[in-house]
């Protein structure tokens, strides 16, 4: 394993705040490739459903990183993560890589300290896309998972990410896709939900979180539990192509986490797969893989 040193911000740092476990540089979060109230939102998120288990990490992992390789991810990586939210997913490749720095524009970092404990090879930075305090060209692998999507621009937002990356380095990102694979029951569903998340994440934090429970439970849970019974009976090839079956094997923490995700966020873009590949190759990646399983569109590219 390389021996990796700190590397020195680009920047001063606005102030460090101490965490539970460790001190946290806090950069501005200005830009006009930001919304300001959607991080606020996702900071409030993330505080509250941020006691992921490991297990749980685990369990998700085995579904974003199927298509990550030890060629990607290795001892010897420096590794950035964009929005790294609760650090779930950090701290799941922080097993795996060198070394991480850690990047959110919201008080989720704090989150993450938690989440994180005393982990040594991750330091936690509070900064956006466009103030990313890092070289560019200096990380073997950078990550943005569930984020992009969330960004005014997702395609100017991908090329900030994506040249902080080495040459020859790679990008991973997770994108919503855009229903065109799925059948007119999945996209009636979600244009329903839509119709339902345009007032509710304009709600008070404290008042979304208990719609979105009540949401979790009369929306996704009886179709959840739907899915689950025809597993149950050995109806698992139609059970796989039921609304929300990805949530056959999830826990009610998460289901609960991802309809406030879904429903208290008022930014959230979709893309079809032929988008995708096209911001990845326009922010100067190739050998662009996509993989074909849930959740879509996850892919990682090579930068030229």
């Amino acid at each position: 394993m390389r021996s990796y040193m700190k590397k020195e911000y680009t920047a001063n740092p606005v102030e460090y705040i101490p965490s539970n476990n460790r001190q946290i540089a806090i950069f501005p979060t200005e830009g006009g490739n930001i919304d300001k109230e959607v991080v606020h939102s996702f900071g409030e998120e993330w505080l509250k459903f941020h006691d992921f288990s490991d297990a749980t990490i685990d369990q998700i992992a085995l579904e974003y990183f199927d298509i990550i390789k030890p060629e990607h991810v290795n001892r010897n990586t420096y590794m950035l993560d964009i929005g790294c939210g609760t650090g779930r997913w950090t701290k799941w490749m922080a097993k795996r890589a060198g070394f991480i720095e850690a990047v959110d524009p919201s008080n989720a970092v704090f989150a993450a300290d938690k989440l994180l404990g005393k982990i040594e090879n991750v330091r936690l930075t509070k900064a956006s896309i466009e103030t990313i305090p890092f070289p560019d060209n200096s990380f073997d692998f950078a990550m943005s998972i569930g984020v992009l999507h969330h960004i005014p621009d997702t395609a100017q937002a991908m090329k900030d990410c994506v040249k902080k990356v080495k040459p020859g380095g790679y990008f991973y990102c997770y994108l919503y896709h855009n229903l065109e694979t799925r059948g007119w029951w999945f996209k009636t569903l979600y244009w329903l939900s839509n119709l339902i998340r345009k007032p509710v994440c304009l709600l008070p934090a404290g008042l979304k979180r208990i719609v979105c429970d009540i949401l979790a439970i009369v929306i996704y849970m009886p179709l959840v539990l739907w899915v689950r019974f025809l597993v149950l009976i050995g109806l698992r090839k139609i059970a796989v192509k039921m609304p929300l079956s990805a949530y056959n094997n999830k826990s009610f923490f998460v289901i609960r986490n991802d309809a406030l995700d879904k429903f208290g966020t008022r930014l959230e873009q979709r893309f079809s797969k032929k988008q995708v590949i096209q911001m990845m190759e326009d922010a100067g990646l190739s050998h662009i893989e996509i993989s074909p399983l849930t959740p879509f569109y996850h892919a990682i590219g090579k930068k030229k």
